[in-house]
């Protein structure tokens, strides 16, 4: 991390405006992650293709898709269970994907919680010297 990024200043120093900066930044990246993965889709499909179901990337259920051939209809119980097979399916595709697209900006938050490395004290944040 560059001495303009670093909040603590090169010099030891606590710069407020470049971590206030920092954080403004990472909101800024937050909300358009948040919304890519609200515009995405993810596919979960069970039984060879019988049933697929869409969700966002936030797992909100957009789509079902059902093969006209693909159950009994004296027996609902089967495409019930595709169903719910098929969207699990999809929400831990969602999911991953979230964790793909989120992952990197929650690991700019390292400095901002319980660092033991540069508070020996244990207690939150970098050690302050008092």
């Amino acid at each position: 991390m560059s001495d303009e990024q670093n909040p603590f200043g090169g010099a030891g120093g606590f710069d407020l405006n470049a971590l206030l900066q920092q954080a403004q930044q990472m909101q800024e990246q937050m909300v358009s992650a948040q919304q890519e993965l609200a515009d995405a889709t993810v596919d979960g499909t069970v039984g060879d293709g019988l049933v697929t179901v869409t969700v966002n990337g936030t797992g909100e259920l957009v789509g079902v898709r059902i093969r006209k051939d693909s159950f009994d209809p004296s027996e609902p119980e089967d495409l019930e269970d595709l169903l719910v097979a098929a969207y699990r399916d999809a929400k831990a595709r969602a999911d991953a994907l979230a964790a793909e697209r989120l992952g990197p900006l929650a690991g700019g938050l390292g400095g901002l919680g319980n660092d033991d490395d540069q508070n020996p004290t244990g207690g939150p944040g970098p050690a302050l010297g008092f």
